[in-house]
């Protein structure tokens, strides 16, 4: 679909009608596109739904030219829970993959990111660089020190992503006093491939958008894969310390929307 930025809208949900809307973008990409599966994801209602998804903020890209009353005009979604709201939510979403105790005590502030997504239609323009704007914004109000969440490659068999994910492993792992660690039993090594082995254009090109746009503004992933069976992906945990952006990369990340990189 052609973008005409004036149509769209970024805000956050609102209701529980914006929230389904949300979560109907989140069936078609996770469960139609990819393949996952759960008991709470309903097939009648065409809704992914998540127990803790009324604790979270949902970051909403809305276009609006297409039908609300149907629930189809959230075209880009991102699912964020600021630290200071973990009491009411329990738990970060991504405790149950991976032990996070070394962000917890940092004392920073931070956030997860999770459940990012786009409509296939509007993938390839500046639908992710407007979400990404917006997030900017989300972070630099709530003086937001550290980003992390799981983010996914398509499919569980580590072994035909070995090439991007020992890349990762070897040339980007977060230092220990931010690193987060894979749990068992789904927890899977990264570094399958020497360093000297890897070729890094197919490494490159093997790693999913989302990852590649962490990298570039100075991120790190976590120690090991967590194979996720219900969502058929194998995810790592990427981690942004915003104190250790470049100026550059700094000024990208603090763009605002209708920017270019």
């Amino acid at each position: 679909m052609s973008d005409d930025d004036s149509a769209f809208v970024l805000r956050l949900a609102r209701d529980d009608r914006d929230l389904r809307a949300a979560q109907r973008l989140r069936y078609r990409v996770f469960v139609q596109e990819l393949g996952a599966d759960g008991p709470l994801i309903d097939h009648d209602r065409l809704l992914e739904i998540d127990a803790v998804d009324p604790h979270f903020d949902h970051l909403l890209l809305i276009d609006t030219r297409r039908d609300a009353a149907h629930l189809d005009d959230v075209v880009g979604a991102y699912r964020l829970l600021p630290s200071d709201r973990l009491a009411s939510a329990g738990r970060f979403y991504s405790e149950s993959e991976y032990d996070l105790t070394a962000l917890q005590a940092s004392g920073r502030k931070l956030v997860e990111l999770g459940r990012s997504c786009v409509h296939p239609a509007y993938r390839g323009g500046s639908a992710m660089l407007q979400l990404w704007n917006a997030l900017a914004a989300y972070v630099l109000e709530r003086d937001i020190e550290i980003l992390f969440g799981a983010a996914s490659f398509p499919g569980t068999d580590v072994a035909v992503l070995a090439e991007p994910l020992s890349y990762l492993a070897h040339h980007h792992l977060a230092p220990p006093e931010l690193r987060v660690t894979a749990l068992p039993p789904h927890r899977a090594a990264m570094d399958l491939i020497a360093p000297e082995a890897i070729d890094r254009r197919v490494a490159v090109a093997g790693t999913p958008a989302l990852i590649r746009a962490y990298l570039r503004l100075g991120g790190f992933v976590g120690d090991g894969a967590f194979v996720d069976h219900a969502f058929n992906t194998t995810d790592v945990c990427l981690v942004l310390d915003t104190a250790r952006m470049s100026d550059k990369h700094r000024a990208f990340w603090i763009r605002k929307q209708g920017g270019q990189e």
